[in-house]
């Protein structure tokens, strides 16, 4: 088994799930534990200045061996610690099947979950491949801790061949990237690289600098609960009340309906009783103007119900998460240019697309680090039908190792 493998093999056994509602920084103290065993590998490969914040960012330093006078771009790499709070990270059991023929994949006979190409046509471009899959119970996790074990290796392979010249290469894991807050304390001037790049992505040649807008909106509305027998023009049901709010939002504009280009608004949770009741949106869209456009509709909505049915009834608060980096990176697009350079050596075919999502690089660009985002190599991300194949981590792993050699 490769070193990638077993290095990934380890990482998903530590649950790092982190939480939408803890309202700590780390959102669960469990990404830790993940930390402090990479703090220790990074500090055996020989990385210098390894620091664990209290934010639970890691931070690591592998110094520059080239000759006085070479002065290469100092080069980061970025991937998250946390899983998503979409599925459990608990309890994770892969599984390797070697060589897969095709077809569909049982994950677990007992329950009968079964992975169909049907639904996920992506599965015959791994035929032949060895793929790691779950028990069908939980997600797998290499969202993204494929990333962390890829850079890892990269940096094993450095360690192990100190004969290779190579510019200083800066590493960070950072926790809560799922929900938003990945890159929020990351200390970009500790960091201190000229670019980075997250290892995020799905399929093996992907590479982004084109991501969502993004805004979280948080509803609350107030009804009045009043005894069903004698409530007649006097109840206001807060759960109906919700249930009208997000009828007024474009109904083809969810996730479900939209590929590409195309926003959405997307609601993640709605809890509640006759009294009270609150719901939570996310707000994407790749057009600023579309994305702004999209928040003040729903302001117009919360204005509109507090018309109809009573002042304050419906409270609503929107914060702003990333923003889409494609207008920083475009004037040094060269550093999108070299990973499409090293994928079209190595017989890869570089795909150049937009990302439906964030990471940790959208912020980051913002706050002085531009950090486009490429492929960690994993499939259906954030639920139990998430896989990976074996050897796209393997290539990911000599893409990054390339990647350092293009800069020299």
């Amino acid at each position: 088994m490769s070193d990638v493998v077993e290095r990934f093999l380890k990482y998903v056994n530590v649950d790092t799930q982190s939480s939408y509602s803890s309202g700590k920084t780390p959102s669960t103290q469990k990404q830790f534990q993940l930390a402090k065993m990479l703090r220790k590998e990074l500090e055996s490969l020989g990385a210098k200045d390894v620091y664990l914040s209290e934010d639970c960012c890691l931070y690591a330093n592998i110094p520059s061996n080239c000759p006085d006078g070479e002065n290469p771009p100092v080069i980061g790499f970025i991937a998250h610690m946390d899983t998503s709070p979409d599925a459990s990270g608990c309890n994770i059991r892969p599984r390797i099947i070697k060589s897969y023929g095709g077809g569909d994949i049982q994950l677990n006979q007992e329950e009968g979950i079964v992975m169909e190409t049907g639904k996920f046509p992506h599965m015959s471009d791994y035929i032949g491949h060895d793929l790691i899959v779950t028990d069908g119970t939980t997600l797998l996790g290499a969202d993204d801790k494929a990333g962390i074990a890829q850079i890892i290796t990269m940096a094993k392979y450095f360690h192990e061949h100190p004969e290779e010249k190579h510019g200083c290469i800066k590493i960070a894991f950072t926790s809560d990237e799922e929900i938003g807050k990945g890159a929020v304390h990351f200390d970009v001037d500790r960091f201190a690289a000229d670019f980075a790049y997250t290892v995020d992505g799905a399929s093996t040649g992907e590479v982004t600098a084109e991501t969502f807008n993004a805004a979280t909106a948080f509803v609350k509305i107030h009804g009045k609960s009043i005894h069903p027998g004698h409530s007649k023009n006097r109840m206001v049901n807060a759960i109906l009340a919700g249930t009208k709010f997000n009828s007024m939002l474009p109904t083809a504009q969810i996730p479900a309906h939209t590929e590409g280009r195309e926003g959405f608004f997307h609601l993640i949770e709605f809890n509640g009783a006759v009294d009270f009741a609150t719901m939570k949106y996310l707000i994407r869209d790749h057009d600023k103007s579309k994305f702004e456009f999209r928040k003040k509709c729903m302001s117009n909505i919360a204005g509109y119900l507090n018309d109809y049915y009573g002042e304050n009834m419906f409270e609503l608060e929107m914060y702003d998460t990333y923003y889409n980096m494609t207008d920083i990176i475009k004037p040094i697009h060269y550093i999108i240019d070299h990973v499409k350079t090293v994928m079209l050596d190595m017989g890869l075919t570089p795909r150049e697309e937009p990302f439906r999502g964030g990471t940790d690089g959208a912020c980051l660009t913002y706050k002085g680090l531009p950090c486009p985002n490429i492929s960690a190599g994993f499939q259906n991300a954030h639920g139990p039908y998430e896989y990976i194949s074996i050897q796209a981590m393997e290539i990911n792993v000599m893409i990054l190792i390339n990647l350092v050699r293009s800069f020299l």
